[in-house]
């Protein structure tokens, strides 16, 4: 049989019902302060439910923790005297960028950054963990985040590591480089924020992270912060979901918004923490005894997600046309 021309192929296939439920990215992008948080199409916006299951899913699950529950490591209040979550802070465009001197310089880009006098930090001032800061420009559409930074007494700042993000474009960080994240990714468009959750639904994948990481990143990740060469391991930027037979009819409705973004949009590994430690804004609206429903959840109710099908581009963030993504869902 003579082969079809391809115009004629992606016509049939564009009339033809797909064997495969296809991903769509939403009809809008989340968005602060006026600024989406990258575009409807990019791959933290977009829809995993009807990938396929990643081959080494149940030895990731294994090696995370099966049993382990999930942990929302954001809420209301204070735990040990800090608030509970990563926090973020907008700027107008101008204010006055300061100087960072970074530890990793030759993977940060060098600013200046807007911080603010008084801006939040993860952890409160006297923090000594992460603190990270993330901060939007919401005129310019520009996110700023650096990994445990700490002022300086002339007004400049020292950070392990800084990374800058237009939130209006596609662009991933240079193959290889860090960023506030062990993974080269954003860290603010994966967290959990109470606005969202209050809205009725989280349109994007959520930010979380495990203990021991292969020496290995997925798109689209850029970075690893391992050792570890085992195929047991889960290499940064791996997509998981919440198996959709999982029952969320129970839960209390802010739980339920949560959970059932991770059975559409799933839950993407950054960085080296704690096994199912999901991240959020705090906010003294959050209830967290509504929170704490979420520990029900354990690691054997996920499995891992293979996205490369959607990747156009591994320097980009954003997805494949419809047309391709039909094409594979034939031939997968």
């Amino acid at each position: 049989m003579d082969r079809l021309p391809v115009w004629t192929l992606a016509l049939l296939l564009l009339l033809t019902p797909a064997t495969t439920p296809l991903p769509s990215p939403p009809t809008a992008p989340p968005h602060i302060a006026g600024c989406d948080l990258f575009p409807a199409d990019n791959i933290w916006n977009t829809p995993i439910d009807s990938l396929p299951v990643d081959a080494n899913s149940a030895a990731y699950i294994d090696t995370i923790g099966a049993d382990k529950p999930l942990h929302p490591d954001f809420g209301a209040g204070l735990w040990e005297g800090a608030p509970i979550g990563i926090p973020y802070t907008t700027v107008v465009s101008s204010q006055a960028g300061v100087n960072v001197t970074f530890r990793w310089d030759d993977e940060s880009d060098t600013g200046p950054y807007p911080v603010p006098p008084g801006v939040q930090i993860e952890g409160g001032p006297d923090s000594d963990g992460d603190r990270h800061v993330l901060v939007v420009d919401r005129e310019k559409c520009i996110l700023y985040e650096l990994y445990s930074s700490y002022p300086q007494p002339d007004g400049s700042w020292q950070a392990d590591s800084g990374a800058i993000f237009d939130l209006r474009s596609h662009a991933l960080r240079p193959d290889g480089w860090t960023s506030a994240d062990a993974a080269g990714l954003p860290v603010l468009p994966g967290l959990v924020r109470y606005a969202e959750v209050a809205a009725g639904e989280i349109a994007h994948a959520i930010r979380f992270t495990v203990p021991e990481t292969r020496r290995a990143y997925v798109w689209p990740a850029r970075h690893y912060a391992s050792e570890l060469t085992g195929s047991q391991y889960p290499p940064m930027g791996q997509r998981f979901r919440l198996k959709a037979d999982f029952d969320i009819s129970g839960f209390s409705t802010d739980a339920r918004v949560i959970l059932a973004a991770m059975q559409r949009y799933g839950i993407i590994l950054a960085d080296n923490g704690s096994s199912w430690f999901i991240s959020g804004v705090p906010d003294e609206r959050w209830d967290n005894d509504v929170l704490r429903e979420l520990r029900q959840v354990t690691g054997r109710n996920f499995e891992a997600v293979d996205v490369s099908s959607l990747m156009a581009d591994p320097d980009s963030g954003r997805i494949v046309g419809k047309i391709r993504l039909f094409l594979a869902s034939l031939f997968r």
